[in-house]
Order: structure tokens, then C-alpha cells, then sequence
């Protein structure tokens, strides 16, 4: 059912406190704050075992034992998200047992979306078991920013689901205030059960790469775009903006990359070839970290189009480690996030936003000023070295013992 890679080191697994992370909708690989939970925990002295799609990547962390299944195909319909996640809960269900049988464990995490895997965990409080919900993303918001509506069927099941994974956790780890503030009001839950743990990344990983100046294919400028490319992402906003450089203002000195992969690559594709823009945008799909982060040290300034108001977004978090300035629009945990590190359009205004990009393509001076704060706020207090803490400390205080 799954393929097991025992771990390394000379502590035997029953030796120290096990964690189990279950994750449906991304591979180890591809889940950067599972992979920065995984070490900090493994730092510390614990031992995680992660039940996930498989992919290649996944391999490789070590003191980490892993439990794959095949990936179920990307769902382009409700139908096909209830198939998928079906598929996925079955899996993941048989490779809980199984790791329950055989290495055992004494937490587990769920880490949404969807808000399933309650359902696993909940079952196994009764052995003793504390069940954790990692909370990144708003389900709900998520299914209404994808189809365009709420009220509906599935958005009640959506937001029952969510309030009986808060319910039923334990602890419950949001990435920002704002959604630390939603899961207390929704979940009605007590004082101290919630946990503020960000997203940022380790300062280790973010030293300066050699700018490669053939990513930006023959011209002055690189603008960037990087991450997973879901609809909520709305790529299609930085496209419309870029349409307005370059076919209603005539800058024809910028190439722009959206690198990443997900279900809105091949839509954004189309939506570029529809605007007329093959010859000033291209899309690298998915490439590894140091390939990333090559591209934010090569870039001159990054777009984040989110429309969601109260996601921090991850990728604004990466601009600023490597001191790329960003144009964003204007929303509370955006700009709670970059401040000065960003410049933020109206809502939705992609004549704004493309205004802006432009605005920075011209000023080096305030690109760099711009660059150097984002740089100094990853450094005080969003890297994940600042969050790590807090993070390793929830798992200390549900187990209540000392790790050696």
C-alpha cells in the first residue's frame, strides 16, 4: 500500500515521542512548511513518520520515515474533488493503521485542505493520541474563491467540516492572526488551544544565489511570480496587468516568468496566448528550491495578484528573504506581512497594478530600499527560525514530556 524508509540515527523509534503527519493534497516534496515541521521536530529529538502522495522528491529528509500512495489524478470538477479526496482518505486511513501496528505513534497531525482527516485522528484520541490540525488555508473560502459563490450545499459541508476539525483537535496551529482569530470564533474554542506558528523561510536556505541573466531571455528586467498555481491564485490578474505594460504602455524591456506548477498552469497558458503575450512570458513549471530561489535573485520585482484577505502569503515571505520588492493588492494580512516591502494596488485594479510594476522597473533606488526592509523583517521575525519555537512547543506541552 505505501513504501516505508526507515530512518536514520541510533535512537530507536520507541525511544522518543513519534509524531504522524497526515497530508492529502501535496507531496512531501512540494510542502515546504510540512518539510520545515518535519526537521524542526527531528531537531528536537522527535521521530515523524508522513503519510503522502507519492513523488521523488519526497525522498531524502532525513530521521523521517515516510509512507506514500499513488497520487490520484487532479480533479477538474466537484465530482472529481470527491473521487480524489475519496481515493485519498482511503489511503491514508489504511497507512495510519499500518503505521499504528507496526512503529506506532503518539500524536498525530492533520494538515489541511481538505478538512477530512479528523475523521482519522479523532478515532485515535480514545488510545491517547492528541490530534493536531494545521490549519493553512480557509476550506470554505478556498471553494468560493474557486467557483464564485457561497451559501450553497457544499460550502455548508465545507464549513461543517472545518468546525469539527477545530472541535476535535487538540491544538489547533493557523499561520497568521487572522485566521488564528477565525478558528477561535468558528471553533468556539477555549483560551490557549490555538497556535500562531508562520510561514516563513529558514534563514539557513536564503543566502544570495548568482543571478543567471539568461532567465530573463534577452531583456533589461525579470519579473517573477513563483509558487503553486491554483485558481485562487489569480494568475490571470497578473496576466491582465501585464497585458496593460505591455500592449497599452508599450514596455516591451521586461520578461516575466511565472514559475510553478498546479491546475491553473495550463488555464494561465491559454489566458497569456489569448492576450498576445507568448514573446514576454513564460511558464518553467515546476523547478527545484535552489532553481527558485535562483530566479528571486536574478528577478527585479515580484507579483503576488492573491485576492484572499486574510492569507499571508508565502510567496511575499520569499520575495522579502531575498530582497525582492513585490506588487501585491492592497489586503490586511498582505500588508501586515511585507509593509514597506510591497506596493499595493486596489483590489482587483489591474491597470493599478500594472502601474506599479512599472513605477519599480524604473526606480532602482527604491528597489533596493524596498528589498532591504523586506530583508531585515524576515530576519527580526518572520524567518521560520522565529517560528520554529513556538511550533516544537505545542508538541512538548500536548505530550508533556522532556525529548532527549
Amino acid at each position: 500500500m505505501g513504501h516505508l524508509h526507515r530512518r536514520n540515527g541510533s535512537a530507536p523509534y520507541d525511544a522518543v515521542p513519534r509524531i504522524l503527519f497526515l497530508v492529502e493534497n501535496v507531496a512531501l516534496a512540494r510542502d515546504h512548511r510540512l518539510r520545515k515541521q518535519a526537521e524542526a521536530l527531528v531537531a528536537e529529538g522527535f521521530a515523524v513518520s508522513v503519510i503522502c502522495r507519492r513523488d521523488p522528491g519526497n525522498h531524502g529528509l532525513a530521521g523521517v520515515r515516510l509512507y506514500e500512495y499513488a497520487a490520484p489524478a487532479d480533479a477538474a470538477s466537484k465530482l472529481g474533488f470527491v473521487r480524489e479526496y475519496g481515493y485519498s482518505w482511503l489511503m491514508a486511513a489504511g497507512l495510519t493503521l499500518r503505521v499504528l501496528l507496526t512503529e506506532g505513534f503518539d500524536a498525530v497531525q492533520a494538515c489541511g485542505n481538505p478538512d477530512i482527516y479528523f475523521t482519522i485522528g479523532a478515532p485515535l484520541k480514545l488510545l491517547g493520541k492528541p490530534l493536531v490540525f494545521d490549519q493553512r488555508d480557509l476550506a470554505p473560502e478556498l471553494y468560493a474563491a474557486r467557483y464564485g459563490r457561497d451559501g450553497g450545499a457544499v460550502h455548508r459541508t465545507l464549513r461543517w467540516l472545518e468546525r469539527v476539525s477545530y472541535r476535535s483537535a487538540d491544538h489547533v496551529i493557523t499561520v497568521n492572526d487572522s485566521l488564528r482569530d477565525v478558528a477561535y470564533r468558528r471553533g468556539e474554542l477555549p483560551p490557549g488551544t490555538v497556535t500562531v506558528v508562520g510561514n516563513g523561510p529558514a534563514l539557513a536556505r536564503t543566502g544570495r544565489r548568482q543571478p543567471r541573466p539568461e532567465l530573463r531571455h534577452g531583456r533589461r528586467h525579470l519579473v517573477c511570480w513563483l509558487g503553486l498555481m491554483g485558481p485562487q491564485d489569480r494568475v490571470d490578474h497578473a496576466l491582465r496587468a501585464i497585458h496593460e505594460l505591455v500592449h497599452g504602455a508599450g514596455r516591451n524591456d521586461t520578461h516575466f516568468a511565472f514559475v510553478g506548477e498546479g491546475e491553473a498552469r495550463e488555464p494561465s497558458e491559454m489566458l497569456a496566448a489569448e492576450l498576445g503575450l507568448r514573446d514576454w512570458v513564460s511558464f518553467p513549471g515546476w523547478v527545484d528550491e535552489e532553481e527558485a530561489f535562483t530566479y528571486l535573485c536574478t528577478a527585479d520585482v515580484g507579483l503576488e495578484p492573491n485576492l484572499e484577505e486574510i492569507v499571508s502569503p508565502v510567496k511575499g515571505m520569499e520575495y522579502m528573504a531575498f530582497a525582492l520588492p513585490f506588487v501585491a493588492f492592497d489586503l490586511k494580512e498582505t500588508r501586515a506581512l511585507a509593509g514597506p516591502a510591497a506596493c499595493y494596488a486596489r483590489p482587483g485594479d489591474d491597470a493599478e497594478f500594472a502601474r506599479l510594476i512599472a513605477e519599480l522597473l524604473d526606480n532602482p533606488e527604491r528597489r533596493a530600499a524596498m528589498g532591504q526592509a523586506g530583508r531585515l523583517r524576515v530576519e527580526q521575525a518572520i524567518a521560520w527560525d522565529h517560528q520554529q519555537p513556538a511550533y516544537v512547543d505545542v508538541y512538548r506541552r500536548l505530550l508533556d514530556r522532556e525529548v532527549v
